[in-house]
């Protein structure tokens, strides 16, 4: 078979509320959360409407690939879904493609930043599903792409915009990514570094010079986690004197729980608390330049 797999891979989300502790399950490695942890996430799902967009936002930039690539390549791609945690899991589809004969499949996964906990899980049980019975492409972090980073830049000088200009002077942006173990760090894991670099990067490009980064959305576990979170940073930011924070979640490519709750809920209530402007930056969702720049990385890599 000549065509190329493209196995897009992502989170998951459960896609209705009576999915949500099947889904915090399997997030658990098999052990059912307690009925605080489950009456916590639940909350949390409602207060952003019930049930996070993430599914439906992931299967239209699934589509927008699938589309951008028969534009490149008529007919030389068969792109499909696999999830880390809600079906189609990613090993099913994976084994799709296996089973159907395929010689090459492409991995994406649709985080800009790479890491061994994250990203590289991806690549590890899509190889392991696959099993050597095609070639596996495997394509990394891509923080760095050109047009990822112009696009960012972008969201940020139209945030910038919204807030009144005598503020600038006093305003500062805020890139995040989600936070993971510090145990990461002890095996030189550089996401910390990915992040840094890709702020600088898109900081730069939109022409900002007072920025910073922060962690959010960290698990609730016994295990330290990457920091500092976004909610202290926010009452440092203001402590220092900064009127107004453009929040730019950098390490998310689409709207779903992380962004409307962990940003748009809980840490403007921090901003308003102590009298922070705080606007966020759109998210990059089905923005057809974007799923066109991923296209073009799955056409670069085959």
């Amino acid at each position: 078979m000549n065509r190329v797999g493209v196995l897009v891979m992502a989170y998951g989300t459960p896609t209705t509320p009576e999915d949500v502790e099947t889904y915090y399950t399997r997030i658990r490695h098999g052990r059912p959360p307690t009925p605080e942890q489950l009456t916590d996430l639940t909350r949390r799902y409602n207060a952003i409407g019930g049930i996070s967009p993430l599914a439906e936002r992931t299967t239209a930039q699934v589509d927008g690939i699938r589309q951008a690539l028969e534009l490149i390549a008529p007919g030389e791609y068969d792109v499909r879904f696999g999830s880390k945690y809600e079906p189609p899991m990613l090993e099913e589809t994976a084994s799709s493609f296996a089973r159907e004969g395929f010689d090459r499949v492409v991995g994406l996964v649709l985080a800009p930043h790479e890491s061994s906990m994250s990203t590289v899980q991806y690549m590890s049980r899509a190889s392991a599903a696959l099993d050597g019975q095609c070639e596996f492409i495997q394509i990394g972090a891509w923080w760095d792409d050109p047009i990822f980073v112009q696009l960012i830049a972008d969201r940020v000088r139209a945030a910038l915009a919204t807030i009144p200009i005598e503020r600038h002077s006093t305003t500062e942006v805020i890139f995040s990514a989600h936070s993971l173990p510090t145990k990461i760090l002890d095996a030189g894991d550089t996401y910390p570094e990915q992040l840094r670099e890709s702020a600088r990067m898109a900081a730069s490009l939109a022409g900002i010079t007072a920025w910073d980064i922060a962690w959010q959305s960290a698990g609730r576990t016994a295990d330290p986690w990457i920091g500092p979170d976004i909610l202290d940073v926010l009452r440092q930011k203001k402590a220092n004197g900064v009127s107004d924070v453009v929040s730019c979640p950098i390490g998310f490519v689409s709207d779903h729980l992380e962004v409307l709750f962990d940003i748009d809920i809980e840490a403007r209530a921090v901003a308003d608390e102590i009298g922070l402007g705080l606007v966020r930056t759109t998210s990059l969702n089905a923005d057809p330049v974007f799923l066109l720049m991923l296209a073009d990385l799955v056409r670069r890599n085959t």
